[in-house]
């Protein structure tokens, strides 16, 4: 009976308490909002470094650099972009050959300075691990231990006439060779293993095929290499998002079924009321480099 009155006598204590505090006068803040001409940076959206951290100079004309080792400029506390706003994200990508340099050894130092980085420019980095880039060049193919491994052959490099989805053109190594999705699919289970959830990792693109790593010929593959290639990320990334290109309805819809994925494409998205402002929306495909970039919007 004796330990009803003690917990009855903390429990009037303890109301007693959170009534007073319930007592205690309202503030009222009254905020004015005054008018500016910047562009607000939210975190986690709106424009990106490519390649880039804020306050670093950036590419001229109409080049840039992709998938080569991140390299640091001299930085002189500057974070501003010379006639850009400031950005909240970092966009890198780096192919799989400076990753994995060696078999089984990571280059994961590469990672941890960009992640540092990022943050001490007030920003997130947003990754991308393609397995190779476009052409014949060295220094964008898959490692030289996998091409060794694998074989000289790259009978899936693409043809003049454009790309196709049909006859497996885009890829500089066979993808329904088992070792690809046991070796290219090994780097990126590390990689999820070692930052998923990482503060300053803002999300991982789930690339798994294709020059840039940008989905060519994902609809021919076969159901047990499109399992195992994108189960590479959705088994090992649970914290840090996902984001899949837009290349073809099976991959895509595997993706969703695995983990809640989110889209990449190029395009401007808008508010109702900015429509009747819209005057043009321009594909450059006369530029290089790309067959739907850049994109240019027109806003009266």
């Amino acid at each position: 009976m004796r330990n009803k009155y003690v917990f009855l006598y903390f429990l009037l204590e303890f109301t007693g308490e959170l009534f007073l505090f319930a007592q205690e006068p309202a503030v009222t803040v009254i905020v004015k909002p005054v008018e500016i001409y910047d562009v607000l940076n939210n975190p986690g959206i709106g424009f990106t470094t490519f390649q880039r951290f804020n306050g670093d100079t950036l590419n001229k004309g109409l080049i840039w650099t992709e998938g080569l080792p991140i390299k640091y400029q001299k930085f002189n506390g500057n974070l501003k972009n010379k006639d850009y706003p400031m950005t909240s994200i970092a966009y890198f990508r780096v192919y799989w050959k400076y990753l994995e340099p060696e078999i089984g050894k990571f280059n994961w130092a590469m990672i941890d300075s960009a992640l540092i980085t990022a943050h001490n420019r007030n920003q997130t980095l947003m990754l991308r691990v393609p397995p190779y880039g476009e052409g014949t060049k060295t220094d964008n193919d898959v490692p030289y231990w996998y091409r060794a491994m694998v074989g000289d052959c790259q009978e899936w490099i693409p043809a003049n006439e454009g790309f196709s989805f049909e006859k497996g053109e885009g890829w500089r190594v066979d993808p329904e060779d088992p070792r690809y999705a046991q070796y290219y699919g090994r780097v990126i289970s590390e990689l999820g293993k070692r930052y998923d959830g990482h503060p300053d990792l803002e999300s991982v693109d789930l690339s798994i095929v294709g020059h840039w790593g940008e989905g060519k010929g994902a609809s021919i593959l076969s159901e047990k290499t499109r399992k195992a290639l994108v189960n590479a990320y959705t088994d090992n990334f649970k914290k840090t998002p996902l984001i899949m290109l837009l290349t073809d309805v099976k991959t895509n819809m595997y993706g969703l079924s695995q983990a809640n994925v989110g889209w990449r494409i190029d395009y401007f998205l808008v508010s109702k009321g900015l429509v009747p402002r819209i005057r043009d929306v321009i594909i450059s495909d006369e530029v290089p480099g790309s067959d739907h970039c850049p994109v240019s919007l027109i806003i009266e």
